[in-house]
């Protein structure tokens, strides 16, 4: 099926064809002004302005764009998509003045979620991630990377991996997310991880992930697990100095690993080396926003030469949110990111972390149909409108 969006007043599409971006690269966008998108099956045929457009013979769906304007499919690359139950009780605590410290130690945060995550069976495990995915969907996530790590046993875990490779999303193994409370230790759990949960787990997933952080695993035990995983075939991923440095950094890049995400502890040591590898920063402004934490240096992290991607953290705990347009208003208001930046940061750097860029993240020929139509006069509306209804319409693989 050929699809037609017509009329649009702008098309916006981080310019080039190079990922990750950096430094001034990343605020490049190309925009067309009262342009079209032709799509041929999953794929873009064509893009430019209406007065180029070519005579189109055979069947060609036509949508009437006229007033809005095109962005490409975001690409949300740090999510935790598959959980059972909620933490509505614990955000009331902490909003009563309880840190997320405080509730971890006492048997909630993520150990609560486990729980509720075991009760809820396969199934449910299922209904979940779909049902997630079409929150993010109705906010312009057309791709997304989902996390395990509220099952912590073999069974669930595998489970969420299943449910997230089967709703269409990005499956990252986060088997060192905390200590169940069957263990007596974390490393205890990981000779159990390692051994029992990674070799299905690798044939599943596509990354595996670590909470590095006081309280969690620390530098050698997630050197352990990394490296075990890497091992196995997995990209490598960190959660990395949300509250305190750990050593985060100099693992991602000794190691190799693909992306370091949380970041709001992060000094100057820490910008400069990740500005020197190839590792991508992943910022987490809702993260930040809802624990009540300083927001991680997004600004320095650009400046200084790092490649930088954003991302929602949605999960039931510290990040309740699935708007990727939500935190790219949070990217240029707290962050200090242009609109262009946070446009790139959320499609093609974002890509680029799920191994993708090559085909998501930008509208041009060649690349997958993944479109969002934003009702706006200007594509700039996606960071300056402020948790707005802002998406008329998503196309997902050329398809309404």
């Amino acid at each position: 099926m050929r699809v037609l969006i017509r009329d649009l007043v702008q098309l916006a599409t981080p310019a080039g064809r190079e990922a990750p971006l950096r430094g001034a690269a990343l605020g490049e966008v190309d925009v067309i002004e009262d342009a079209y998108v032709l799509c041929d099956g999953d794929t873009i045929e064509a893009v430019g302005p209406m007065r180029d457009l070519p005579a189109l013979d055979g069947e060609v769906v036509e949508v009437d764009a006229s007033g809005c304007c095109a962005i490409p499919g975001l690409v949300d690359c740090h999510t935790h998509a598959a959980f059972g139950g909620d933490r509505v009780e614990e955000f009331s605590l902490r909003a009563a003045g309880a840190t997320y410290e405080e509730l971890h130690a006492h048997g909630g945060g993520i150990l609560s979620t486990v729980r509720a995550t075991r009760a809820a069976g396969e199934d449910g495990l299922r209904a979940a991630v779909e049902r997630h995915r079409g929150w993010m969907r109705a906010h312009g996530t057309t791709t997304f990377e989902a996390k395990s790590g509220y099952g912590l046993d073999r069974d669930t875990e595998l489970a969420s991996l299943r449910a997230i490779r089967d709703a269409g999303g990005v499956p990252t193994w986060l088997g060192a997310h905390a200590v169940p409370r069957e263990f007596d230790d974390a490393d205890a759990y990981l000779d159990f991880a390692l051994g029992e949960v990674l070799p299905e787990a690798a044939a599943i997933a596509e990354a595996a992930d670590v909470f590095l952080e006081r309280g969690a695993f620390d530098a050698t035990q997630a050197r352990r697990y990394l490296t075990a995983c890497r091992d196995a075939g997995l990209v490598l991923r960190l959660h990395g100095d949300q509250f305190t440095e750990q050593g985060a950094i100099p693992l991602a890049i000794e190691l190799g690993a693909r992306s370091v995400d949380h970041l709001e502890a992060t000094g100057d040591d820490g910008v400069r080396a990740l500005a020197a590898s190839d590792v991508v920063a992943v910022v987490l402004p809702a993260s930040a926003l809802f624990l009540g934490r300083p927001m991680p240096p997004a600004r320095a992290l650009v400046d200084a030469g790092a490649a930088l991607a954003l991302a929602t953290d949605f999960n039931p705990g510290s990040a309740f949110c699935e708007s990727l347009p939500l935190c790219c208003s949070l990217a240029a208001t707290q962050l200090k990111l242009s609109p262009a930046e946070a446009l790139a940061a959320c499609t093609v750097n974002a890509a680029h972390v799920l191994g993708r860029a090559d085909r998501l993240g930008r509208i041009a020929p060649g690349y997958r149909a993944d479109l969002v139509v934003l009702d706006a006069p200007d594509w700039r509306y996606l960071a300056y409108h402020l948790g707005g209804e802002l998406v008329s319409r998503v196309l997902v693989g050329g398809v309404p």
